[in-house]
Order: structure tokens, then sequence, then C-alpha cells
């Protein structure tokens, strides 16, 4: 079933839970991300993130995840993730997409500013739920480092900020990082809950894959009620490849394509499990 961004953070918000945002940029993560979400009976979102425009152009993969989700039998919101121009979200829209996140982080404040409440007033017109990030992470979507390293969200700018745009739920910065860690990230878990507690929004975690199941807890009842996670899903579905090429002689593609989509909806499944508190 279709649903908004505000509305299936609602649900998440009402059992203190968070819900997981996957990126899919193909039928097998569709696939394995919906199937792992009804097993468990727990709402998910389908994400499309601007990057991926030359893996799965958003005319092509957008509609087929508009029908995935009014066809699955869980709430299901799909989310344009890391919008960086607002011609661009205008066609997430016109498609028919439930969330957008609109991102401007790495813009001087005042422009970011400006940008979102741009985006929140052209999404008004959808019926949909609008996200924005504040502060930098120490990498950008697809695992590019940030010259400068992460920026973390200012508590008392992230009022005023979310007050001036109107946004449904914010993404701050303390401490993730997009992409695959090469350690054990250090995460500002305090500010998440001061962050919380003053603009009284949902947080989102970027960055989500590889943070381990104790700080995933302590993130949630700390206001966390959306987790970005998709690098270590996407690479569970690789080595299920690579370990089928190691013992069968595969002839044909779709066997390999089998492969990565279970073994990516056994990783998404227990990622949601500890959004979720099962």
């Amino acid at each position: 079933m279709l649903v908004n961004l505000k509305e299936i953070l609602a649900l998440a918000e009402e059992k203190k839970c968070a819900v997981g945002a996957f990126n899919t940029p193909n039928l097998e993560c569709v696939t394995a991300v919906l199937c792992a979400a009804e097993k468990l009976n727990v709402p998910v979102i389908l994400s499309h993130a601007q990057l991926h425009e030359d893996v799965a152009p958003l005319r092509i993969i957008g509609p087929v995840m508009i029908q995935a989700a009014k066809a699955a039998k869980v709430p299901v919101c799909v989310h344009l993730d890391h919008c960086e121009t607002l011609s661009y979200m205008q066609k997430a829209l016109d498609l028919g997409f439930t969330g957008v996140m609109y991102d401007g982080s790495t813009l001087p404040y005042e422009e970011n500013l400006s940008n979102t409440k741009k985006a929140v007033a052209m999404a008004k017109n959808y019926n949909c739920g609008v996200e924005a990030e504040l502060g930098a992470l120490a990498s950008r979507e697809g695992g590019s480092a940030v010259a400068s390293g992460p920026v973390y969200t200012d508590p008392e700018e992230a009022v005023v900020f979310c007050r001036e745009t109107g946004i449904d739920a914010l993404a701050p910065s303390f401490g993730t990082a997009h992409g695959i860690y090469k350690s054990k990230p250090v995460l500002d878990l305090p500010r998440v809950k001061t962050i919380a507690e003053k603009t009284g929004l949902p947080l989102v975690m970027h960055g989500g894959s590889g943070v381990s199941p104790e700080d995933y807890r302590t993130g949630i009842a700390n206001g966390l009620r959306k987790i970005n996670y998709y690098s270590y899903m996407s690479k569970a579905g690789t080595t299920a490849v690579k370990d089928l090429l190691d013992h069968q002689d595969v002839t044909f593609f779709h066997d390999l394509a089998f492969a990565a989509q279970k073994a990516m909806e056994q990783d998404a499944e227990k990622a949601l499990r500890v959004f979720a508190g099962l």
C-alpha cells in the first residue's frame, strides 16, 4: 500500500521504532526489500538516489517502484533520496513519489534554507513529505569523501531551519558516513537526542549500513525514525553472486540475479528486525 513520508514516519513514531529506507536501483533490490518487509509485516521505504540516474533512470525505475508499493501488503513510501536539483525533484513528484529528500547540505546555509523552502512548497501540491539535510556527513552519497570532513549539525541552527522550512523530517550529521566503513563509526548519539527534542521532528540516519545493532537501538531511542540502508545489502548480493560463480557453472544471468536477490532479502530482513525492535 502506497503511503507518504509523513504517514510512514508517524507509524514509526507511534511504535517508537525506525522505518528502513533502502535504495532500489533495480528490480532485484525492489523485490528483496518488499519480500523482507512483508515477511516481518513492517512498513518500509523504497528509495531512488539521484546519483543512480545513470544506473537506473528515474523515468524507468520510478514507475516500477510505485507499482510495487501499491501492490505491497505493508505500507510503503516511494522516496527520492539525495535530490540536489529541484528540477529533478519535479520529475519524481510528477511520477507520483510520496517522499522527497532535498539535499542542500553542501551549499551555504542560506541557500540550503531557501531551496528547501521551495522544495516544501513544491511537494505540498502532491501530498508528498519532505526530508532535508543540515550539516555534512564524512562522505557523500556513493562513498566519495568530503574534503573538510564531517560537519556536525548544530541543534540550535536545526531548530531555526526546521521551523522556517516546514520540513517533515531532518537528516542531521552526527558521525555516520555513506558507503562501506573502514573502521567502526564513532557516533554522537546524545546530539541526536538533543536535536529531536528541540525540533520535535523525526530524524533520519544517513550512512546507516554498517552501524552496530547497539548504536541503532540507542539512536532509535534518541529519536531516529528513518534509517537509510543500502551499501551492505548491495554487498551481500555481490558476495552471493561471487560464491555461486565459484561453486557452479552458471549459464544464465537470471540465476545470478536471483542469488543476489535472495541474499539482499536476507540482509534487509536482518536490518529491519533491528529497526523495528523485533
